[in-house]
């Protein structure tokens, strides 16, 4: 027996089409980090501050992932149900964060070529400027990060069905304003150590750091992302969670199971299930827990005959 469907009588959106709360935070903080960012990488250009111009670029990859993920918000829920999409635009987001990683990896390699200049070929820094700007980025990023905090905290902490019991893209957004937020710490640190102790060389180092900590994030995002794209098997607890309720049932074993990504916490499956007395389709779905975020699954049954007895 196979399970199949027709795509009419199947609704492919998957809650794609929903807007999520945090979706209106996050563009609040694009236009915050926007405009932060330029007045940062001005000022780092204009006052001679490596560290400064470094916080201002990390700002900057930040608010073309920040708008890219915005983007994919609004591709994926205007697009939910078109059917040319066969498992609906939940890979939109990993498209648009694959993106962002590739951007990011240059905004660090650039980071740390100009530092390294810096270090080479000092510039004369005006620190009170410098600083007075830092410390404005500072006040922005953390008043992104209260604007986030909130409903980030109670997303993280709310139970529900899966298409709401977690934002990823919401949870994304906060830990980059935050990491936007410790970078501006580095800067001011490097800033006023350099005007109080001639520690001047702090301020490319900073910068260097900065490219690391850049760099260290789009390793992890094009890894992840890649992951999503490649339809890459979902993680060996949900795995195990499928194969454990599907071999719940006497004599049966599940011989092949593909479980892959289609969208933020939502995944599809296709299993073949082979069983002495098989059962329907219909009954081998229903066992796989509702928590695990599978939306979409195809059951292939066979039925395994019984070995005779070997004859003396």
């Amino acid at each position: 027996m196979h399970d199949s469907h027709t795509a009419p009588k199947h609704d492919h959106g998957f809650g794609q089409d929903v807007v999520r709360p945090g979706e209106r935070l996050t563009v609040i903080v694009i236009g915050l980090t926007a405009v932060t960012m330029v007045v940062e990488i001005a000022a780092g250009l204009a006052f001679g501050s490596m560290a400064l111009l470094a916080d201002g670029l990390h700002m900057a990859s930040h608010a073309t992932a920040l708008a890219l993920t915005a983007f994919a918000y609004v591709y994926a829920r205007r697009h939910a149900h078109d059917r040319r999409f066969s498992f609906g635009t939940g890979k939109v987001n990993a498209l648009g964060g694959f993106a962002g990683a590739i951007l990011l990896c240059l905004f660090a390699l650039f980071m740390a070529g100009e530092s390294i200049h810096r270090i080479m070929a000092p510039v004369p820094i005006e620190f009170n400027y410098a600083i007075l700007v830092a410390i404005v980025g500072l006040i922005v990023n953390g008043v992104s990060v209260l604007i986030l905090s909130d409903q980030h905290s109670h997303k993280h902490g709310t139970r529900g069905d899966h298409h709401h019991s977690d934002d990823h893209n919401l949870r994304s957004a906060f830990l980059h304003v935050l990491a936007d937020a410790l970078t501006s710490l580095l800067a001011i640190f490097a800033l006023v150590a350099g005007k109080l102790f001639g520690w001047q060389v702090l301020d490319p180092l900073m910068g260097i750091l900065g490219s690391v900590l850049v760099a260290r994030w789009s390793v992890s995002l094009l890894r992840d992302t890649s992951r999503v794209l490649l339809d890459a098997q979902a993680p060996a607890a949900i795995v195990n969670a499928v194969s454990e309720a599907i071999e719940g049932h006497p004599e049966t074993e599940l011989v092949d199971v593909h479980i892959w990504s289609i969208g933020p916490g939502i995944y599809a499956a296709a299993l073949t299930v082979s069983a002495a007395a098989p059962l329907p389709s219909l009954t081998y779905r229903e066992a796989l827990p509702k928590h695990l975020g599978i939306v979409h699954v195809n059951v292939e049954v066979e039925h395994r005959c019984s070995q005779p007895a070997p004859q003396s």
